[in-house]
């Protein structure tokens, strides 16, 4: 069991591979992400990262990646051009190997938005923020990064201009990447609002919207109400649990925006509502299957 308090966690710079320029920048200031839950590295297939991320200006060209990730936009309007907008309140879910974007945000128009990014039902698995940010520096002494393109320097083994996340992935990996053939045509933009809420079986009190489960792997999405009063005590199927709105407690920890419970397999706590609170629920993709196989399934997939 994890618990964080997502609006108190120290704020790392954001990364840049993706950007116009090497750092983006709002008023002088770095985009900045707040990390609230990690997985572990150790364990690629199995990893994740949970952040809030602030971006004061961005461009990102059409692009994809082999893991999978849900962004639920918290201020401002995201626009992923032909892929279509994310408006605050609306979850995204975009899946292994599906192309989308392009995402473009003027200088200044600051977003912010909550994203889990994690392995796949591929295997692909997902190398965590921090290789990512460490991969990118170490690859500014062998070329820069501009407009989501890796430029090569003249003259070093390599391909000269790649896709920077490729450029990031391959760096880290030491191998070519190979994408997972797509389980879907495109993201899945979803509008909470439109979802009806319904009573969770054996939990007075307790409403959910179910917005959907993906895949083989069985992610899934949805939108928790806990009526005041209530006390809830979810048991866990590796769920991430990021409280919107309302005031209780998580075990002996305040409940407050943006406190964030992680339950893994057979573990539960107890939430109780002071007054109604609103979660967003997301569950990380059941991998045991191929974690059990020590990476020999991730390395089937590429």
């Amino acid at each position: 069991m994890k618990i964080a308090q997502g609006d108190n966690i120290e704020q790392k710079p954001a990364s840049y591979h993706r950007g116009g320029s090497a750092k983006e920048k709002f008023g002088g200031a770095s985009a900045k992400y707040s990390q609230v839950f990690d997985g572990d590295p150790e364990s690629p297939i199995d990893n994740y990262s949970v952040v809030i991320a602030r971006t004061p200006g961005r461009y990102s060209p059409r692009h994809r990646h082999n893991f999978e990730q849900f962004r639920f936009q918290l201020e401002g309007v995201a626009n992923y051009g032909r892929t279509g907008v994310l408006k605050p309140g609306m979850l995204g879910y975009f899946p292994e190997g599906v192309h989308y974007g392009p995402q473009t945000q003027e200088e200044g128009e600051e977003l912010a938005v909550l994203v889990l990014q994690c392995g796949g039902a591929s295997g692909s698995g997902y190398p965590g923020r921090d290789a990512t940010l460490k991969a990118q520096k170490e690859l500014l002494k062998l070329g820069t990064f501009e407009n989501g393109v890796f430029h090569r320097k003249e003259g070093l083994p390599g391909k000269t201009n790649l896709d920077s996340f490729q450029a990031v992935w391959e760096h880290i990996s030491g191998r070519p990447l190979v994408y997972p053939q797509p389980r879907y045509d495109a993201p899945i933009l979803i509008h909470p609002d439109h979802f009806v809420e319904v009573s969770v079986e054996d939990a007075p009190g307790v409403f959910e919207k179910c917005l959907g489960a993906f895949t083989e792997c069985q992610s899934e999405a949805g939108m928790m109400r806990i009526a005041a009063g209530t006390e809830y005590k979810p048991a866990g199927k590796r769920d991430i649990f990021v409280a919107l709105s309302g005031r209780g407690r998580i075990e002996d920890e305040p409940l407050r925006r943006f406190t964030s419970l992680f339950l893994d397999f057979d573990e539960s706590a107890t939430i109780r509502a002071e007054e109604d609170v609103h979660m967003l629920r997301l569950r990380l993709p059941d991998l045991r299957h191929l974690v059990a196989t020590t990476g020999a399934s991730r390395e089937a997939a590429e």
